[in-house]
C-alpha cells in the first residue's frame, strides 16, 4: 500500500444559537470549512478512487464533546471517503438567551471547532 500524504488543511467554525446542541455546532463547523476548499487536484491531479485512496480526519473542540454525534459529522464531509472524527475538549460557550419556543435548556451558546485534515494515499498499492 502507499503512503498516506497530507493534501489540504483547514479550519472552520460553527455555532448553535439555541438548543445547546453540540453536534449541530460540530456540523456547521465542518461546512464551514469545507466551503474554502476546492479539491479539483484530488480528480484533475491524481488518479485516486476516493474510498480507497481519500482520508479526511477531523478534529471537533466543543464544549461538551461527549454530547457529539460522530455519524452526523461524517456525514458532513460529501465526498465517498474514510472519515476518522474525533472530538476534544475545546470550542467556547458564552451567555447568549434562553427561549422555550427554540428548546433552549439554558442561555449557552456553543461554538464549535473543526480542524480538517485531508489525505491522499500516494505510491504504490
Amino acid at each position: 500500500m502507499g503512503e498516506w500524504k497530507r493534501y489540504i488543511i483547514e479550519i472552520g467554525m460553527g455555532i448553535d444559537q439555541h438548543g445547546q446542541n453540540s453536534t449541530k455546532a460540530a456540523v456547521k463547523a465542518v461546512k464551514d470549512a469545507i466551503t474554502r476548499v476546492c479539491t479539483v487536484g484530488l480528480l484533475e491531479l491524481f488518479e485516486l478512487d476516493l474510498e480507497e485512496d481519500v482520508k479526511a480526519e477531523i478534529i471537533i473542540g466543543v464544549p461538551y464533546p461527549e454530547n457529539v454525534n460522530v455519524d452526523e459529522v461524517k456525514n458532513a464531509i460529501p465526498i465517498p471517503c474514510e472519515k476518522v472524527v474525533r472530538t476534544v475538549e475545546g470550542g467556547l460557550k458564552g451567555p447568549g438567551i434562553a427561549l422555550e419556543e427554540f428548546g433552549d435548556k439554558t442561555n449557552e451558546m456553543i461554538v464549535a471547532i473543526a480542524f480538517i485534515t485531508l489525505y491522499i494515499r500516494r505510491g504504490k498499492k
